[in-house]
């Protein structure tokens, strides 16, 4: 699959198959991450594999986090919680570690961050997995962050949920639109 292919293909899955990409195939993805633009090469990305029965240990994170927030949280609204980790076989999540003391904003090293994720995602779709980009309120939790190994001012850009392609749906819906997109520039 060439680049321009790639790139107006992609869409986002619903559901994955049940084989992870291969160690082959993650070198190849994680080596597409880090080519991403990079203002400063500061390189504030980071990634995290989750897989196996590491996916039930986050499923427990995801659900210990909704209970915080929303306290009385039914067993059926927990067991969803805990569920969203079997998802897929693979999560990929990927953060951003702030580097301070440069002249490079915050803002700006996310989006570099935010870059490699999209990188991700190329990568999985032109080798033929599926994938999607997920955050949720449990992204933006201090205690899911700590509990995964990261400092409370780390971002959590997304988490990558991936598998084999093989059986996957993808989300239905309008493809996006430029003339949607598109804004002209003030004349006056």
């Amino acid at each position: 699959m060439d680049t321009l292919e790639a790139l107006n293909t992609r869409a986002t899955a619903k559901t994955y198959g049940q084989t992870a990409p291969s160690r082959e195939h993650l070198a190849i993805v994680l080596q597409a991450a880090v080519r991403a633009p990079d203002h400063g090469r500061l390189r504030p990305w980071r990634f995290m594999l989750i897989e196996g029965g590491q996916r039930q240990k986050l499923g427990e994170l995801l659900a210990a986090s909704a209970l915080r927030r929303i306290p009385g949280l039914s067993a059926g609204d927990l067991q969803r919680e805990r569920d969203k980790a079997l998802r897929a076989p693979l999560i990929i999540v990927v953060a951003c570690r702030i580097v301070p003391g440069t002249k490079i904003p915050a803002i700006e090293q996310i989006l570099a961050a935010g870059a490699a994720a999209q990188n991700i995602l190329l990568a999985l779709h032109a080798l033929g997995y599926a994938a999607a980009w997920k955050t949720g309120e449990a992204a933006y939790d201090t205690e899911v962050k700590k509990a995964l190994g990261f400092a409370a001012d780390d971002h959590l850009v997304g988490f990558i949920y991936t598998g084999s392609g093989a059986d996957a749906t993808f989300a239905a819906g309008k493809a996006a639109s430029v003339q949607d997109a598109m804004l002209e520039f003030p004349v006056a």
